[in-house]
């Protein structure tokens, strides 16, 4: 989750592509789109066509990578995209067997989180190895497979910027929704989102634009939200320095995430630099997406800098500005009073077990390891709230354990 950033092992899967078709430079789709290449063959993880496509408005362009690349694409997502690190302008459409011959009117769009893609979220937990999927073994179909034997036509979002800007991100989910529609003769789309993504495409259909953004048209009939942080997170600041460690380089960190923090001492060196912080370039989804919980559920005392990381300034190992600091540039409190258009069903699945392998999950209130449950069920804004299912899995099994895959299920098949 921004971020939100699930902070789950980050291996980049770099197995062997096959990619017998690509047909480049296709005639553009009318509207603010334009398909750039098209991949039919060799796809890994059970999809049937990968297509390319650009905003062509001029107003989305490259965002800010980590230069030691831990946010950079891999596998097939590099090779679709051309560009590990490829210009948010561009977004990657997924195609799942029986997307044109399947016999429910609506379509599924999934969109994944943050730190995820099409194949990890959907359709291979295992992509990213052990312990990529929220446990020590992951399984290697989800809920695509899932859906797709449901006899509904399926489609999945992959996002160019592993932490984008939520503005850039309701943009492409705007996007996205069209071409399947144009592609489909469908008037809407059901949504299936996860963590960051919930958020954002709450954004859309609650018309949370900028003056150059796409508002809602009309085209959602269902959002169907996995672990949102529907009343904002802190999570990051709350823990002392436990996230920080995971982060920087020079304390052995490999996380792609945001932490509270400027300055750590590490191994007896200081590391210092804002590159990993909620000010970095790299991150801008995820200071949208913050809010203190800290009047709700108390700080936990007894970890490191636990009061400075949170409020700010020098502790004994961290320096960090506090989450003060970042607020102003939330979208919280922005989001939950839009509301959502209520023509939309909205639901919420969360769930309740802090048992992320490797990672220090959010022990302080009740949680899926990174969301508290009291934020993902919040209904705050919804204005169409189809109701909500609290399951026994951590944040990063509920797009793919049976539980979380029955449940999804059940609301796209409501009439």
């Amino acid at each position: 989750m921004r971020k939100l950033v699930p902070m789950f092992r980050v291996s980049n899967w770099l197995g062997g592509i096959s990619l017998a078709l690509c047909s480049l430079s296709m005639p553009a789709l009318a509207g603010p789109t334009s398909l750039q290449a098209t991949y039919t063959s060799g796809i890994s993880n059970g999809w049937v066509k990968v297509e390319r496509w650009r905003d062509t408005s001029g107003n989305i362009g490259q965002e800010a990578f980590p230069s030691d690349g831990r946010g950079d694409q891999s596998g097939q997502r590099a090779t679709f995209f051309a560009d590990p690190s490829p210009s948010s302008d561009n977004f990657l459409l997924y195609y799942a067997p029986g997307w044109n011959t399947n016999s429910k009117a609506v379509p599924v769009l999934l969109i994944h989180g943050a730190n995820q893609d099409a194949d990890l979220a959907w359709a291979n937990p295992n992509d990213a190895g052990d312990y990529g999927c929220g446990q020590q073994s992951c399984p290697t179909t989800g809920l695509m497979q899932a859906l797709a034997a449901d006899n509904f036509k399926v489609f999945a979002l992959s996002l160019a910027h592993k932490n984008g800007d939520g503005y850039i991100w309701a943009e492409q989910i705007a996007n996205a929704i069209s071409v399947i529609k144009s592609q489909t003769g469908a008037s809407q789309v059901d949504l299936v989102t996860w963590s960051k993504s919930a958020f954002n495409a709450r954004m859309y259909v609650s018309s949370v634009t900028q003056p150059w953004g796409t508002s809602y048209q009309g085209d959602v009939r269902r959002l169907v939200m996995l672990g949102a942080p529907n009343n904002g997170i802190d999570w990051s600041f709350r823990h002392g320095w436990t996230h920080t460690f995971a982060v920087y380089p020079g304390c052995g960190g490999v996380i792609n995430g945001p932490t509270a923090h400027d300055s750590i001492l590490c191994y007896g060196i200081w590391q210092s630099g804002s590159q990993w912080s909620y000010a970095s370039s790299y991150f801008p989804g995820s200071v949208q997406m913050l809010k203190r919980w800290d009047s709700t559920y108390a700080l936990p005392v007894s970890e490191q800098d636990w009061y400075t990381t949170y409020e700010g300034g020098w502790g004994f190992y961290t320096h960090g500005q506090g989450i003060d600091a970042f607020l102003p540039y939330s979208l919280v409190d922005d989001v939950r009073a839009a509301g959502t258009d209520p023509a939309v069903r909205v639901h919420n699945l969360c769930g309740n077990k802090a048992d992320i392998a490797l990672i220090h999950n959010e022990h302080t209130g009740p949680s899926d390891g990174v969301v508290f449950v009291s934020s993902c069920n919040d209904a705050s804004g919804l204005g169409n709230h189809g109701g909500s299912a609290t399951i026994s899995v951590n944040h990063l099994k509920l797009g793919w354990s049976s539980s979380g895959i029955n449940q999804i299920k059940t609301w796209l098949n409501a009439l």
